[in-house]
């Protein structure tokens, strides 16, 4: 539906008229009390309760959020836009407020394409609507039937609750009407009789309390905390609260698709089954819902809004796989026809955004949250996904440029404010952090994300009595929090209230019977035995190790003791190996990943044909890859390990921040932490850079991509060692070419190559040996891993004190002999060789304790 320029120009000079005669404190926006009297104005034969003004408007202030100026209200373009979008008949309501047209009002009538809802806060949906097929126009409240008066559409908006009265509700014929008024009238009855089931499982299960007030917060929250949202939710809600009229509540449903299926044409039943999905979803009957939406696809699949509502009901069953395909099914049908969808396309890419999430691909979700962004730039809510997203990849100071962007658009959002007091605590700006920590609590008292993390700031920072009160706050909205519990013992003990912090501890244990609280009770028990003037004891005891400088560690004569700096290295790269979960990747999974892709141009297809492809990819795109590789984690799990990965290696790869990287670099640098022998990570990493160049000799890689390689694999697991101009050891012909041999030799070179990684494969098999449980001389820890004794003294030491050259106290030498023992079999074979009997098995040096 298009209109003439002057058209559309005396229409929005119309709606200035229609909005000046409302603005009666004449500041530019129209309030909830001037809104209401427009309402009833143009309504003049409906009598509207104050519940359904009240539902009217908070529909009205939700869907154009971003056209409310706070605290003043709509903006005239929000008026604008609602007239654009069918809410009302601009030319009936000008002349039966009996206005004039005054053509020295204007406005262009000029119009940016706006989404009417997106996503609040991370984990939270975009709900829409549906088009008319347009994307920009939307079906109006009243468009009921020709003849049918506003009066009978607000009556008939007003029984099925405040989404039916919203512009976007997708009902456009009677018969749809007529069906989902008897739905929801079910529905309502079936919601009553849940009620009534739940109070009185309550009443049950916690008593009476306070003379007959049941604790509602406690039984939400239980009930909250006790459902599965895959199956348990509807499942709850059906036979164990309705008994036999779940039965027949399913039965009326398949009743209802009939009648659907039977309408006149097939236009009419897609909205049919539209409407009743959307009815459904609202009641909370997610899984009904899909089966609306479901048969609404089957009639049109190339509608965008079955595929994206259907998503939203996969979500809230936390079906996050599914969720993600639906919508990326509505994606794919906005993309094939732009025009008509144009102001859909910014909540399908939040809604896929956010079930990427859910699924643990941040990177993913980052790049669906920029298209949104791109779509319309002044959608705050966009910017502030994007900067929370960019926030849990590690990627501080982008994400708090995001979310300052947010704030500009929308100050009073409250979320962005604390997701930027995170990201400052990141970047070890605590002052500001602080700040916008209290700018979202003065917004919204209740926010627990902001009272916890500001609690989490306050206690780290030292401040431990302001920190318990956070905690104790949190512990208010939520008492069932454990870390919240668990946290404020803490801080109490870091004030020196040991009484309340015991009685916290001990709570926190009720809640959950996690080692971590045991371990703080069992801490706090020690921390009461000892004596009251433990501080100036402890400041006048000297500490029980020394830290000596490298060069007084030496390794036995004839023995193959690990060096101190490579172990220091070895163990930090093991640490990144063991938070990653790498090592549980075999290298043989990675090889046939790499092969059955398109990623690398040298890779030969079945045909026999190398694939051309482009080696620089988007960091989204090797996102998927790593959850193929990595799938048996969890999805929090999994964004750790993703996070990491992008600190440690993406970003060097990627020092433009243009997210994109060189994808066989990415992947040869990744081959040597995968679990494996040794010999087979090798190679694949010459088989990756053999792909990526797509070398015309066979079994040869050009000199300058291992150059690189090198390089780069020392520059993201050695930062600390430097690197050694590789030309002036292996000559500087850039055209050399380099076989498989020579590039063991240049990767097993200690000084400029990756020699540590012998090093770190004898980490990996050592992580379970115990030594008999010999003792750390100075952390007093059992020695887990390879054991390193000093032959003089016959002291024992982990390899964390080893590598970090701490010695105990009392033991001074002029220089420290050690050596390494990977597990009890070495010392066996030594004591056979020095001549003990076959049945010792235990070392014969003492143990320092």
């Amino acid at each position: 539906m298009s209109e003439s320029g002057q058209g559309l120009s005396i229409r929005a000079q119309k709606v200035r008229g229609i909005f000046n005669e409302f603005d009666s404190n004449r500041d530019g926006c129209l309030n909830r009390i001037e809104m209401a009297a427009l309402v009833i104005a143009v309504n003049p034969r409906v009598k509207f309760s104050k519940e359904q003004i009240e539902a009217i408007l908070d529909e009205v202030f939700r869907t154009y959020g971003e056209f409310i100026e706070e605290p003043k209200g709509l903006s005239f373009q929000g008026l604008l836009r609602t007239y654009d979008d069918g809410a009302g008949d601009v030319d009936r309501d000008f002349d039966a407020l009996g206005l004039h047209l005054d053509l020295t009002i204007g406005d262009g009538g000029t119009q940016e394409l706006q989404p009417h809802a997106a996503a609040e806060t991370k984990g939270k949906l975009a709900r829409t609507g549906a088009t008319d097929g347009s994307g920009s126009r939307q079906l109006p409240v009243a468009s009921i039937s020709a003849d049918e008066t506003s009066a009978n559409a607000a009556k008939r908006s007003s029984k099925l609750g405040a989404w039916a009265s919203s512009p976007n509700h997708g009902i456009a014929y009677d018969d749809t009407w007529r069906l989902v008024e008897e739905l929801e009238l079910l529905l309502k009855k079936l919601d009553a009789k849940i009620e009534d089931k739940l109070n009185e499982r309550e009443d049950k299960k916690t008593g009476v309390l306070n003379n007959g007030v049941v604790d509602a917060a406690a039984a939400a929250e239980d009930w909250e905390d006790g459902v599965d949202k895959g199956e348990s939710f509807e499942r709850r809600r059906g036979q164990e609260e309705l008994g036999s009229d779940y039965g027949a509540f399913k039965k009326t449903l398949v009743g209802f698709r009939e009648r659907a299926g039977k309408v006149r044409t097939p236009e009419e039943a897609f909205d049919c089954h539209v409407a009743m999905g959307r009815c459904l979803l609202e009641h909370h009957w997610h899984k009904e819902a899909i089966k609306s939406f479901d048969l609404a696809l089957q009639l049109k699949p190339q509608d965008v809004r079955a595929p994206f509502l259907m998503g939203n009901a996969n979500y809230a069953l936390g079906q996050y796989v599914e969720a993600r395909l639906n919508y990326q099914k509505a994606l794919d049908a906005a993309e094939a026809n732009t025009a008509l969808w144009q102001g859909l396309l910014p909540q399908v890419h939040i809604n896929l955004g956010i079930a990427l999430e859910g699924e643990g691909m941040l990177m993913c979700a980052c790049h669906h949250y920029r298209e949104a962004a791109i779509l319309n730039p002044k959608h705050y809510r966009a910017l502030k996904l994007l900067g929370s997203a960019l926030y849990g990849l590690g990627e501080y100071r982008a994400a708090e440029k995001f979310l300052e962007e947010a704030l500009v658009l929308k100050p009073d959002y409250a979320d962005a404010h604390c997701d930027l007091g995170s990201a400052l605590h990141a970047v070890a700006d605590d002052d500001k952090a602080i700040q916008e920590f209290q700018k979202a609590i003065d917004l919204n008292p209740n926010h627990l994300d902001a009272l916890y993390n500001l609690g989490g700031l306050l206690k780290d920072s030292g401040r431990y009595g302001n920190a318990a009160e956070m905690y104790a706050k949190v512990l208010a909205l939520k008492p069932r929090e454990w870390r919240a519990q668990l946290n404020r013992g803490v801080s109490l003990l870091g004030s020196g209230d040991h009484e309340e912090a015991r009685k916290a501890f001990k709570e926190a244990f009720k809640m959950t019977n996690r080692l971590e609280v045991y371990d703080a009770i069992k801490h706090l028990k020690q921390m009461q035995k000892r004596p009251k003037d433990l501080t100036s004891a402890i400041a006048n005891v000297d500490s029980p190790f020394v830290i000596v400088e490298n060069a007084r560690f030496q390794p036995a004569p004839n023995s193959k003791t690990t060096p101190r700096e490579f172990l220091a290295c070895a163990l930090d790269i093991r640490k990144f190996q063991k938070h990653t979960r790498l090592h549980r990747c075999d290298i043989g999974d990675l090889r046939r990943e790499i092969e059955n892709s398109d990623y690398l141009p040298g890779i030969s297809k079945p045909t026999g044909t190398p694939v051309e492809n482009d080696k620089i990819v988007r960091k989204a795109k090797l996102e998927k890859t790593l959850r193929q590789l990595l799938q048996f984690l969890t999805p929090d799990t999994f964004q750790g390990a993703v996070r990491a990965i992008n600190e440690r290696i993406l970003l060097v790869l990627d020092p433009t921040g243009l997210g994109r990287v060189d994808v066989g670099m990415f992947f040869a640098v990744l081959a040597p932490l995968c679990g494996g022998s040794t010999d087979n990570r090798k190679r694949l990493v010459f088989d990756v850079l053999k792909w990526r160049a797509l070398s015309a000799r066979e079994g040869v890689i050009p000199n300058t991509d291992a150059k690189f390689y090198m390089k780069y694999l020392r520059a993201i697991y050695l930062p600390d060692q430097g690197t050694s101009e590789l030309a002036e050891l292996h000559g500087d012909d850039d055209r050399a070419q380099v076989s498989y041999p020579e590039f063991l030799d240049m990767f097993n070179d200690t000084n400029w190559g990756f020699g540590i990684l012998n090093t770190l494969a004898k980490l990996e098999t050592g992580d379970h040996v115990r030594h008999n449980r010999i003792i750390c001389a100075t952390c007093n820890y059992i020695i887990i891993g390879p054991r390193f004794k000093e032959t003089t003294k016959n002291f024992n030491l982990c390899p964390t004190c080893y590598s970090e050259g701490k010695v105990p106290a009392d033991v001074k030498l002029e220089e420290y002999v050690f050596k390494e023992y990977s597990n009890e079999a070495d010392i066996r074979d030594q004591f056979k060789i020095l001549g003990f009997k076959k049945g010792l098995t235990a070392a014969p040096a003492q143990t320092v304790t």
